[in-house]
């Protein structure tokens, strides 16, 4: 039998997320490291995530491929993204696939019209329960931050705090006493947050002229 190429794909969707279980679950299947695949953007489309556009690239040049996932879900945000996906490989790309979180779906072992029957029923279910789990994540973040703003806990980016004697300094750059590198240098200050700090002013400050 020919020798099948196995890669791996990890997908992370958040900052505060660690593609370290993921990727260890891959090289306890024994998965070279240089076929193993991380995105790490937080809610990119696929067609944004360049390391799985780059795998399907390679899958598309070759044949004999298996894809390993940790779990149903590494293929899409929702039922239709999933569905989407899996045809796309196992179809167009004639990829097997083998979702390690569960069994069932390990492509390989269907040859016979029930089995392939009855991976594609556990394969509708699991992909309504990924959409459903990440509906119901994004309820339970939404009343978290409802009970916490309720307590007084504030969101979004935090006010700029401006430097002491900023108003200061501001006022003799404005009014042409001294250069704006001067101004900079007095507050301490690089070009970029001299400059940052002057519009949060200003936008505080309608009646100030505009920075051009």
């Amino acid at each position: 039998m020919e020798k099948q190429n196995i890669y791996g794909y990890c997908r992370i969707s958040t900052k505060n997320q660690n593609e370290d279980r993921q990727v260890e679950a891959m090289r306890q299947y024994n998965i070279e490291e240089e076929n193993i695949f991380i995105d790490k953007k937080s809610g990119a489309t696929f067609a944004e995530r360049e390391e799985y556009q780059l795998l399907k690239k390679i899958l598309k040049r070759t044949q004999n491929n298996v894809l390993v996932i940790k779990s149903i879900d590494r293929l899409g945000r929702n039922y239709k993204e999933i569905q989407k996906e899996w045809k796309e490989l196992t179809i167009d790309l004639k990829t097997d696939i083998v979702v390690l979180d569960m069994p069932i779906l390990d492509t390989r072992n269907y040859n016979d019209t029930m089995g392939g029957f009855i991976a594609n029923i556990v394969l509708e279910i699991l992909s309504y329960i990924a959409e459903q789990e990440r509906i119901n994540i994004k309820e339970r973040q939404r009343e978290g931050i409802e009970i916490a703003k309720a307590k007084g806990k504030k969101f979004g980016r935090p006010t700029i705090k401006l430097p002491k004697d900023f108003q200061t300094q501001y006022n003799l750059w404005r009014q042409g006493h001294q250069t704006a590198k001067v101004t900079m240098a007095n507050l301490n200050l690089k070009k970029s947050k001299f400059y940052a700090f002057v519009r949060e002013y200003e936008s505080k400050n309608e009646s100030l002229k505009k920075v051009s």
